[in-house]
């Protein structure tokens, strides 16, 4: 649920050719992999797609040039000592689950950053099951496999930014190895868990943090502190495990060595309205009936499918004039930033605007506009209406760009 603009969410990282760590500004790769430690916090940039705001944006690890807008701190969940619950024998879950398992690096070129995520292999030919945040934002993706070693580019098949729950497939992979799916709605409070995923995006052995479920159907709301965009999850599987920013999109695995949830962490950007010292994960068989509509091209409300259109604006929900800052309205998406040579700068959009309507329909925020562009595709032509810093209405025919995804 990044909200800044129409800028990316998720920021992974991942350098380029064979190592396959992230790279920060100055080039070199970050050193080994620190303990699992509640209280190492790592850089994150939350930001929002022009036609998106990712889903939760939560738990990712990004490196960037030092020159991007909002940086803020991601901070690992909980916060006290990592429980030290779970599965007795938690290297045998590990061995069961690590060969289906893959490192999402992303690069986020209209910010020059990267970051990095986790995500699960759900079929041989590479069907890769992730959040939704995890991807947001991202200009090109690269997913190294745990299983067999190798770096695969990726495209985002589709996502669901109110499910956070994303697909991607990598391109030119076979006889890949799996997660073992287990059965979420067996899952029972007490029962004991192992998160497991890439916390801190420095990829190699995935790291895991055992733990018990403390709660289900659990819901959450993930407000942006300064936009005040919200989303919520609901029916999650609360847990005391050490779920860090990278093991976003990685699973959740009980006693047996089967996948029951997906992790989602929190981030400073954003607020938990409960259970701000806990770690949430969605239901694994919520996810994959996601992941189904997705892989079956089934468009909907909810799920978009494909690459994501472009307006080419930053945009965030209006503070209002009585704060002293100069919006016409206290209603609609305020523009902060405009890309040269996208649409919207093309139409005579500005910087101080308000974006109060698409096709007609009003947008009430930035929510709204993200949910009014996603049912739309690259190449479509919308109708434009927008407030400029005077008060005076405009409207244009825009024809929409291909952006960053998610």
């Amino acid at each position: 649920m990044d909200h800044e603009g129409e800028h990316g969410g998720e920021e992974p990282g991942a350098g380029a050719g064979g190592d396959s760590r992230p790279r920060l500004a100055g080039g070199e790769p970050p050193g080994p992999a620190p303990p699992r430690s509640p209280l190492r916090a790592l850089g994150a940039l939350l930001l929002v797609a022009t036609a998106s705001l990712s889903g939760v944006a939560i738990g990712q690890s990004v490196w960037g040039s030092g020159s991007l807008p909002r940086v803020r701190q991601v901070l690992p969940l909980p916060a006290g000592p990592p429980s030290p619950g779970g599965p007795a024998d938690a290297a045998a879950v590990a061995a069961k689950v690590d060969p289906g398992l893959v490192d999402v690096n992303t690069t986020l070129g209209l910010l020059s950053a990267q970051a990095a995520g986790t995500g699960m292999v759900l079929t041989p030919t590479g069907e890769v099951l992730t959040n939704n945040h995890v991807i947001n934002g991202a200009t090109s993706v690269n997913v190294t496999d745990v299983g067999d070693g190798q770096t695969y580019p990726a495209t985002v098949v589709g996502y669901s930014r109110s499910a956070d729950v994303a697909v991607l497939q990598l391109q030119g992979a076979s006889h890949l190895a799996t997660v073992p799916l287990g059965d979420s709605s067996s899952v029972q409070v007490n029962d004991p868990v192992l998160a497991l995923g890439n916390a801190g995006g420095v990829g190699g052995t995935p790291s895991t943090a055992g733990g018990a479920v403390t709660a289900l159907n659990r819901s959450i709301t993930a407000s942006d502190e300064s936009s005040g965009v919200s989303e919520q999850l609901t029916g999650l599987i609360e847990t005391d495990a050490a779920i860090q920013p990278g093991d976003s999109g990685g699973p959740l695995a009980n006693a047996a060595g089967k996948v029951v949830g997906m992790n989602t962490a929190a981030s400073s950007g954003f607020s938990f309205d409960a259970g701000s010292t806990q770690g949430f994960a969605i239901p694994i068989d919520t996810a994959l009936a996601v992941a189904h509509q997705i892989v079956a091209r089934q468009a909907s409300s909810s799920v978009h499918i494909g690459a994501t259109a472009f307006l080419g604006v930053g945009v965030r929900n209006p503070p209002g004039n009585s704060i002293g800052v100069p919006a016409p309205t206290t209603r609609g998406a305020l523009v902060q930033q405009v890309f040269a040579g996208m649409p919207a700068a093309r139409a005579g959009v500005g910087v101080g605007d308000v974006i109060v309507s698409v096709d007609g329909s009003p947008v009430r925020s930035t929510t709204a506009l993200t949910g009014l562009l996603d049912q739309h595709h690259p190449g479509d032509t919308i109708r434009l209406g927008w407030l400029d810093t005077s008060g005076r209405s405009h409207s244009a025919s825009v024809s929409l760009a291909t952006g960053p995804a998610g």
